[in-house]
């Protein structure tokens, strides 16, 4: 059994890694303050032995150490950071203290409390707008153009340089966009609450042919949990999808589709982008995950439906 602190872990992404850490036995801090996550998430885990919550900002660094001054941590599951990247746009300081500033505290209570393994969630984002080039975890000249990739290319920085010098193992997964049971916000949660409210216009952002691959949260706990099993010395970076990808008008008809509803007229309002520092395409190379023996179970159009099914099962 190990003792994992999960920052962010009332999240979307947390909350599934939660449960399955559990499942496998290992005792689970987590550490949120509700900016995204939410008590829902947590709520079957609250009674279990080996469940703690700490509702705290994970920046408030002291605080937090002499509430874990009892524990020892093996492993640090860094999820926290502002995940919605068109409300981060309206406002760079959500970024930078969300996204950034929480990686500086999480490193610096791996350091202090001598934790040597930490995963961290990062993004396709860091590339920057690269549509016609194969993305690899290895390509230079990375040139964020929205607040949030350039907090999680300096994140990743930052968590070069704390693993060179306390010697830590370190796993880093460039995610794609993310989807599942509990999704907070992006297109196919947009797309159900505007349909919800008139069934026979939906306004979509852009020229509908943005198209990137969606990966379902279960895949991605996954490997997840079969890569940070035991994590080799220094950094490993990691892209993380699946084959294909799934335009904005393909997930309009999903959701049409999932919802029963029929001579939906679409409005685009145009350009190929949905908003200033959006990335309208991007494919990942994703032969170095697969040398590992990992595959997605679910292709991006699968993910996108089950996604939809989901919610149209559990509105209220």
């Amino acid at each position: 059994m190990k003792t994992v602190l999960i920052t962010g872990g009332a999240g979307f992404i947390g909350c599934h890694l939660t449960r399955k850490l559990l499942e496998q036995g290992n005792k689970v801090i987590c550490i949120d303050d509700f900016t995204l996550g939410t008590e829902e998430n947590i709520q079957d885990f609250l009674n279990q032995s080996n469940y703690r919550f700490i509702k705290q900002d994970i920046t408030e660094v002291e605080s937090i150490l002499s509430q874990l001054e009892n524990e020892t941590v093996d492993i640090i599951y860094h999820m926290a950071a502002n995940s919605d990247i068109q409300k981060g746009g309206k406002n760079p300081t959500i970024d930078f203290h969300n996204t950034l500033e929480t990686t500086f505290a999480s490193l610096e209570i791996a350091r202090k409390k001598g934790v040597k393994d930490y995963f961290f969630a990062s993004t396709s984002a860091i590339y920057g707008n690269r549509t016609n080039e194969l993305l690899k975890e290895d390509m230079g000249n990375l040139r964020p153009i929205s607040y949030y990739g350039g907090a999680k290319l300096a994140s990743e920085s930052i968590i070069s340089s704390y693993a060179y010098m306390n010697e830590m193992n370190v796993v880093v997964f460039r995610f794609p966009n993310v989807i599942g049971p509990n999704l907070t916000h992006g297109v196919i949660y947009d797309f159900t609450k505007k349909l919800h409210n008139n069934p026979n216009h939906l306004v979509i952002l852009g020229d509908g042919t943005q198209s990137k691959p969606y990966i379902y949260v279960e895949d991605l706990v996954e490997v997840i949990l079969k890569m940070t099993q035991g994590i080799k010395g220094g950094v490993e970076v990691y892209n993380i999808g699946v084959e294909g990808s799934t335009s904005v008008t393909k997930i309009a008809d999903i959701v049409c589709q999932e919802l029963g509803l029929q001579d939906v007229e679409y409005e685009y309002t145009g350009g190929n982008v949905g908003w200033k520092g959006d990335v309208p395409k991007f494919q990942y190379d994703l032969s170095k995950i697969h040398s590992e023996g990992w595959t997605a179970k679910h292709s991006s159009d699968e993910s996108v439906q089950e996604t939809v099914k989901y919610i149209k099962n559990h509105a209220r």
